[in-house]
């Protein structure tokens, strides 16, 4: 009865040790993340209304246990828009897009769940819109650009395939943009947030991680 005892002891040590190992990454496995924020506003007031939506998916591969290499993509909309007279409605239209591609090294665990890494990334975006005042709708000349970005982010697992991502805010980043018209010139901006390290969560985005 001992030996029995023993070994079903045993055995449910090796099933609890192989069920935590299943949280975190390996070489080969695939992901794919999403952000998803979509915000509405509408004061009555000012007869003001505001719409924005913004997508970033993106897809990974772990080259090793520990790093991984991926695409992402952008898509976003906005729009404001004010009642002028009770029956015109002026607004303020954007849209953009954008591509890029990202290296990410995870260096910490925090449990077997909490898997923390370091990213970096670099991508195209662009943007137009349109203005109307009521009467006339003008189209705003489009930008388009270049930027990149360290960051930190944290992945926690729920299921062994199923984790949510906390993409926190970014360390450093630059960026330059330029309208599309003859004579326009570029705009640079560069950022170093090294006192983030006492707000992460200022500006942190939350999404899925799926692994396959």
């Amino acid at each position: 009865m001992k030996k029995v005892l023993l070994t079903l002891a045993a055995v449910a040590g090796l099933t609890v040790a192989s069920q935590a190992q299943e949280f975190g990454f390996k070489k080969t496995d695939f992901i794919v993340e999403g952000n998803l924020s979509a915000n509405t506003s509408n004061d009555k007031t000012n007869h003001v209304k505001t719409n924005s939506f913004n997508f970033n998916p993106s897809v990974g591969y772990f080259v090793t246990d520990k790093i991984a290499v991926g695409l992402d993509f952008n898509v976003g909309n906005n729009k404001k828009t004010t009642n002028v007279d009770q029956t015109n409605e002026a607004y303020v239209k954007a849209n953009s897009f954008g591509v890029g591609a990202y290296g990410r090294y995870y260096f910490l665990e925090l449990g077997s769940r909490f898997k923390t890494y370091a990213q970096l990334g670099a991508g195209y975006a662009q943007a137009d819109g349109k203005i109307n005042d009521g009467t006339n709708t003008i189209d705003v000349p489009k930008t388009k650009g270049f930027g990149a970005n360290a960051g930190l982010g944290i992945n926690y697992f729920v299921t062994p395939k199923i984790a949510i991502n906390f993409g926190l805010t970014d360390l450093l980043s630059f960026k330059t943009s330029k309208l599309d018209v003859d004579g326009a010139k570029s705009s640079n901006e560069f950022n170093a947030n090294i006192n983030s390290f006492n707000n992460f969560f200022d500006t942190a985005k939350f999404g899925l991680t799926f692994k396959f």
